[in-house]
């Protein structure tokens, strides 16, 4: 496999083509289309990962992240997005959202 993540994290490679997603919007498809069982699996194991990504990543210049820590930050991102799901709803969707969307107008360009 590929290096597709900084050195420390290749435990979350397996997880980077299917959750480190650059837009909300795509973070929150991958959130409605994945089965369940999944985001606890993703959630589960980057969670423990997060303050050491996050201290990685803090000792970065954000406004010249390196692609492999590009796709970390999308990961932590994800994660964020899906720990509601996990830890609250216990289901992918908001509970009687029904088929509701909210559209984001601006996001972090980041």
């Amino acid at each position: 496999m590929t290096n597709t993540l900084p050195d420390g994290f290749s435990d979350l490679e397996t997880y980077v083509a299917d959750w480190a997603l650059p837009t909300r919007a795509q973070r929150y498809a991958a959130r409605l289309d994945r089965p369940f069982d999944e985001l606890v699996a993703f959630y589960d194991a980057v969670a423990p990962r997060a303050e050491e990504a996050i201290a990685y990543l803090d000792g970065l210049d954000i406004t010249a992240l390196p692609e492999d820590a590009t796709r970390l930050l999308h990961l932590l991102y994800s994660m964020i997005l899906v720990s509601y799901a996990v830890n609250v709803f216990k289901q992918n969707r908001i509970p009687d959202s029904g088929a509701a969307f909210f559209e984001m107008v601006a996001e972090p360009s980041v």
